[in-house]
């Protein structure tokens, strides 16, 4: 599949646990137009082992993502049902208890589909029925939208990567430095430091230097 990169984040409509154990029919990222930025985030499966470090890494740093106007919402294949249940326990069990921002059910497998982080793919056997090609569960992903619900960064880590928080914070804080002041924001840059102004083409004026 394509990158979504520069483009408006596909939509969904689906059921979804919220404010750490409340579910609901019908949860869209719509809801965040025009008001919010969004980081949306898939991880492979509920009651696993690496899963639940990232979803309370991401709770840890909630604040500071709401600080800078932005709303965290994690998704997986599994049901809404079983999201709640792993709520329920603790995290010195291995649960998620205390997770308060959106957890989506991707249960038919679409949203991950259209993000382009299923792992797997349907296919027919010689009898013509129809057979999965792979554990049909998300990878990894990762995307962070502007306001206009566009993706302007996307990362896609294999099952066994967690990912890092901050990065996801400094990559956001370059989204938000470019849109507040027109530069752009040069490798590992951090919140802060100096960035370059573009040319009329849209590239670092100090690249015709170098």
């Amino acid at each position: 599949m394509s990158s979504i990169v520069g483009k408006k984040a596909p939509h969904f409509s689906a059921k979804a646990v919220v404010n750490g154990g409340e579910m609901v029919d019908g949860f869209s990222l719509d809801q965040y137009l025009g008001k919010n930025y969004v980081v949306f985030f898939f991880y492979p499966k509920d009651f696993t082992f690496v899963c639940p470090t990232e979803l309370h890494a991401f709770q840890s740093r909630l604040q500071d993502f709401k600080d800078r106007g932005a709303e965290v919402v994690a998704c997986s294949t599994d049901t809404e049902e079983s999201h709640w249940g792993w709520l329920q326990m603790s995290k010195a069990t291995g649960g998620i208890q205390g997770i308060t921002y959106p957890i989506v059910a991707d249960t038919a497998k679409t949203i991950s589909m259209n993000y382009g982080v299923l792992a797997g793919d349907y296919d027919y056997n010689d009898d013509g029925e129809m057979i999965a090609d792979g554990p049909m569960i998300a990878y990894r992903g990762l995307f962070i939208m502007d306001k206009a619900g566009m993706v302007h960064h996307a990362t896609i880590n294999n099952f066994p990567l967690g990912r890092n928080v901050d990065e996801a914070l400094r990559t956001l804080d370059a989204l938000q430095h470019f849109e507040e002041n027109g530069e752009v924001c040069p490798a590992n840059w951090n919140k802060g430091d100096e960035a370059m102004a573009e040319n009329h083409d849209g590239v670092a004026s100090y690249l015709s230097s170098h």
